[in-house]
């Protein structure tokens, strides 16, 4: 399905391309042993090496090059057995040695394929590089009328720098790249995609050419996106407002734009620098990295099973319908948790329970599925008791808010309660009997062709067993004694 966008004289497509940086999920710092934990106090986790005092040297953390490499062997994409880190040499506040230390002519990782899944098929977008390099700081604009500070606790973090090639042609594909990218690096672990702690921010790159032109038209690139619903809305403002710009009979200028969510549109910040402007030069502090094939093949044996592959195992082992399993796949603690059930109950009755009864307790409470107040074990105790027509589909329902409520075990709760179905069939049939000698003129509606009214009845039973009449068995019994049988 194509996107196309009308301007004043003919229809012309986006075409974006996107930097993802995602911080690497480690303990300490890319270039020294100063904690990249989240939310600590202003300046209370910087190193000697993080400030830039003069004659702090850096030293690698190999915690962080494992983690890019899995990062790209997710991603389908070469290593690079020799890279090197460079300087990237620009000044601003936060940044306290001048430089940033990153990689660009030999990055770590190189061309690999995300696939995304969009209404009209599936789409392969290239992965032009992955590079490493150290976050800067922060600086803080609203602590004081007249001052701006800088918190150092984000510099010399680690950052995975992930940049597509320029194939996205819509909103919609942008949004899907960025959703399927941090799902990837949240089943690897080498990244935890918490876009409101800054821990995967996105700059997009944006321009529209005519439909048929086969030349690319200069881009103007969105800085520090912090959701994947504005980097949408970013991509569908800049790219009317390209279109608007040649309309016009002017010409777009290469620039860095930022995003404002609460106009809905985005602002020129500055004049977009080549490359070379940045000067790089390989660190002299930092030798080159060398990695072992071996070291790389490693870390490829031990990948987790990734979302593409467990969704084909849910259709295929499980029987699930392909929506109902990128729910469950969508986000890894889900994945595992229905899994868990599933290995010991019904795995499509574990799929909507996990999915409506469930959900809907978590959204109600505001938690996530690690803090479900129902564990896995009674789940799947409470599932088997409806499979095992213990208790009706029904009565679960009311068995699982106590659950939610109390956390019991569902087993004794059916005990203590008295909640069983009754499924003996002669007991069920006296109710029967006595029901239809009481209403004798919806069973004459029955015999007389308006079969709609065994519901009634079937609603009846219900009533008069509390619940606890196996329908099924109802069902039957009522089919034949209506018919005189």
């Amino acid at each position: 399905m194509s996107y196309l966008l009308e301007g004043d004289k003919s229809e012309w497509e986006v075409v974006i391309g996107l930097e993802v940086h995602a911080q690497i999920t480690a303990k300490s710092k890319l270039f020294s042993g100063a904690s990249a934990e989240f939310g600590a106090e202003p300046n209370s986790q910087v190193s000697l090496v993080d400030a830039a005092l003069p004659g702090m040297l850096p030293v690698i953390n190999q915690f962080c090059i494992e983690q890019a490499v899995k990062t790209g062997l997710g991603l389908k994409a070469k290593i690079n057995l020799h890279s090197i880190f460079e300087r990237k040499n620009y000044f601003y506040p936060d940044l306290p040695q001048g430089y940033q230390i990153s990689q660009f002519q030999k990055p770590i990782v190189g061309e690999g394929i995300l696939t995304i899944d969009m209404p009209d098929g599936i789409r392969n977008i290239g992965i032009e590089r992955l590079h490493i390099e150290q976050d800067a700081g922060k600086s803080l604009h609203d602590q004081d009328p007249k001052r701006t500070f800088i918190d150092l606790n984000r510099s010399g973090v680690a950052l995975m720098e992930i940049v597509s090639k320029p194939d996205l042609r819509s909103p919609q594909e942008a949004g899907e790249y960025v959703k399927k990218l941090r799902m990837i690096l949240r089943y690897l672990g080498t990244c935890d995609g918490n876009m409101e702690e800054g821990s995967l921010r996105c700059d997009a790159n944006v321009s529209v050419r005519e439909v048929g032109e086969k030349t690319l038209r200069t881009r103007a690139e969105i800085k520090n996106i912090n959701s994947i619903r504005f980097v949408m809305a970013a991509i569908e403002y800049e790219a009317l407002r390209q279109i608007s710009v040649y309309d016009e009979g002017e010409e777009v200028v290469q620039e860095t734009r930022l995003y404002d969510p609460n106009k809905d549109e985005t602002r020129s910040m500055r004049s977009k620098e080549e490359a070379h402007d940045y000067r790089y030069f390989p660190d002299p502090d930092l030798l080159p990295v060398f990695l072992e094939q071996e070291f790389v093949d490693g870390i490829k044996k031990n990948l987790p099973e990734l979302p593409d592959a467990k969704k084909k195992r849910f259709i295929d082992d499980f029987g699930l319908t392909a929506d109902d399993v990128e729910t469950l796949v969508e986000d890894f603690e889900i994945s595992k948790f229905y899994e868990k059930v599933a290995e010991v109950s019904d795995p499509k009755l574990s799929a909507n329970w996990v999915i409506h009864e469930l959900f809907a307790i978590l959204k109600k409470e505001g938690l996530t599925i690690v803090e479900s107040p129902v564990s896995v074990e009674n789940l799947a105790k409470l599932i088997n008791l409806i499979s095992d027509k213990v208790i009706s589909g029904r009565t679960a329902k009311d068995v699982f808010e106590i659950m939610a409520k109390l956390g019991s075990d569902p087993v004794e709760i059916v005990e203590e309660r008295g909640l069983k179905q009754i499924t003996n069939s002669t007991e069920i049939e006296a109710m029967i009997d006595s029901l239809i000698k009481e209403n004798p003129e919806q069973a004459e509606q029955y015999r007389n062709g308006n079969t709609k009214v065994v519901g009634w009845f079937v609603g009846q039973m219900m009533k008069a067993s509390k619940g606890k009449a196996n329908p099924q068995v109802v069902g039957d019994l009522l089919a034949q004694k209506l018919v005189g049988k």
